[in-house]
């Protein structure tokens, strides 16, 4: 693409103009004035250049910046309406999108690295990632928790990642490559465990629910005679039902049978 000359055309215009004028109205013309003139005209067709220059580049730049607002303001419509749209708060929305980055960027990681142990962990790694950020879903009120993960644990061990890809890549054999790419295999083991703890810690607000649930199932359990024991036995629970239910059968047979001698009986 040619590149456009700040000034154009316009600067030689000038000096033409400029020249053509003088030489006419001018008889007897010395060559001192004949510099002077020529010397006028380059000046003023440098100066009206420069001047159609900086005009040419205050317009564009005032249209770079009024491309650059309409279309942050398209991206900020987009985003409002994308908000407006979810079902998700903002803080949800915020741990889902950084959560899709960080599992593209581990995809990208393990689609570059051969070593089938390091590809399983990364899987293991992606699978357990995948849970934390889908909490934010399920339990909004463990999007703290889930920031912290993905401010920290998350970033550090794609940090580690990468460096293990530049380092493989050099297919040196050198002492520091292969110490540290074995320090990082070794890590990843460390990080799936820390994971893993991450995902169960999410689950501890749950867990006192469901602790509490058992407890009030078990006090009704008590009032109507199923109870006995101080916890929730499903089990016990449905041997204890079906022997009352048996039971109440059985009653029943019993009384059927019984009104059926009596009739016998009375027609003799």
């Amino acid at each position: 693409m040619r590149k456009r000359r700040r000034g154009g055309v316009a600067p030689v215009i000038w000096f033409l103009l400029g020249w053509v004028l003088f030489t006419t109205l001018a008889e007897n013309i010395s060559a001192a004035a004949l510099l002077i003139s020529l010397g006028a005209a380059i000046a003023a067709g440098v100066g009206v250049g420069y001047w159609i220059g900086l005009r040419r580049k205050k317009k564009e730049d005032q249209q770079a910046a009024e491309e650059k607002k309409r279309r942050e303001e398209a991206e900020a419509a987009a985003k409002k309406k994308e908000e407006a749209a979810s079902p998700y708060s903002p803080e949800v929305q915020a741990v889902i999108k950084e959560g899709r980055t960080a599992m593209k960027e581990m995809g990208r990681l393990y689609s570059s690295i051969q070593d089938p142990e390091i590809r399983s962990k990364i899987n293991e790694l992606m699978s357990v990632s995948d849970k934390i950020v889908r909490d934010a879903i399920d339990d909004p009120s463990d999007v703290p928790q889930i920031r912290k993960f993905l401010d920290y644990y998350l970033p550090t061990t794609l940090k580690l990642l990468n460096a293990y890809v530049r380092m493989d890549a050099q297919e040196v054999a050198g002492e520091n490559i292969t110490s540290s790419m074995q320090r990082i295999k070794e890590m990843l083991d460390t990080a799936i465990e820390a994971y893993k703890k991450q995902l169960d810690a999410l689950f501890a607000n749950q867990a006192a629910d469901i602790q509490m649930d058992i407890e009030v199932m078990n006090g009704m359990l008590a009032r109507e005679g199923l109870g006995g024991k101080s916890y929730l036995d499903l089990n016990d629970f449905m041997k204890q039902y079906e022997k009352k239910q048996k039971y109440a059968q059985e009653h029943i047979t019993e009384q059927e049978q019984n009104t059926e001698q009596k009739g016998s009986t009375s027609n003799g």
